[in-house]
Order: C-alpha cells, then sequence, then structure tokens
C-alpha cells in the first residue's frame, strides 16, 4: 500500500506543541519526540527540569511505535508480556521501548508517525502523547 499522508515539520510541531500544553497542564517536566512512520525525529522538545536521560526514551518510545507498525508502547507490551523469550528479546533490542507514552499519529486512518513522552508515570506519558496526536488527528482528518 502505498502512502498518501506525510507529517511535516508543521505538523509535527503541532503535535508538539499540543503534547507541551497537556504536559503543562499536568504540571509535569516532559520530554516529547514526534517521528515520520521510518522513525526519524520530526521534533523534540525537553521541557524545563526534565530529565536528560529521559529525551533518549521518549524517542525510543515513538520509534518503536513507527517500527511495529502504529502498535502504541503500551500495547505492544501488552501484546508480549505472556511470551517470555519475546519479552526478553525485545528489552534487549536498543532502541525499543514496550511500555507506556508512545503513541501512532494517524490522518484518514493511514499511520503518518508517532508521538513519545518520557518524564511521568507510564499513564501520564501516553496521555501527553496522545494529546499531541489527537491535535494533529482532529486538524486534518481521523
Amino acid at each position: 500500500m502505498r502512502a498518501t499522508h506525510a507529517l511535516t515539520y508543521a505538523g509535527a510541531r503541532l503535535a508538539l506543541d499540543a503534547a507541551l500544553t497537556r504536559a503543562e497542564e499536568i504540571g509535569g517536566r516532559f520530554n516529547i519526540a514526534v517521528t515520520d512512520t521510518g522513525g526519524a525525529l520530526l521534533a523534540f522538545a525537553r521541557m524545563d527540569g526534565a530529565f536528560a536521560f529521559s529525551g533518549d526514551i521518549a524517542i525510543d518510545k515513538a520509534r518503536t511505535v513507527a517500527g511495529f507498525g502504529g502498535i502504541p508502547s503500551a500495547d505492544l507490551y501488552a501484546g508480549i508480556e505472556s511470551e517470555e523469550a519475546v519479552r526478553f528479546g525485545i528489552a534487549k533490542r536498543p532502541g525499543v521501548a514496550a511500555f507506556g507514552g508512545g503513541v501512532p499519529i494517524r490522518v484518514d486512518g493511514e499511520l503518518v508517525g508517532a508521538v513519545g513522552a518520557s518524564g511521568g508515570s507510564a499513564e501520564q506519558d501516553t496521555e501527553v502523547a496522545a494529546a499531541g496526536a489527537a491535535a494533529l488527528t482532529s486538524a486534518f482528518g481521523a
């Protein structure tokens, strides 16, 4: 299937800004990354006071979603949780983050990229990332 939509820097910034807004509402200090479907980083922000090493985790979460065809990072773990060999194998892969905080960005049902967030609980990270994805989806189609 040939892609009909591509995530641009402007779209990535829209997602990033919405995620930052949600992060501020939560009162946390997050790192937020936006990638295209190939996992290439398009936009990134490290909020004041966010952990420096958490930045790579946010990027890994977005890349994990992109690399696994749009599966949210929390759902990836749920899918491999009962298979010990797979779970440990994936955990040892560099750049794979199989825990909450990475969500796909879809436009007209098509995967165009992903948002990863790190800095809070897995639930907060997912909430921040989802706010970014939702802003782009609502602006350009469901």
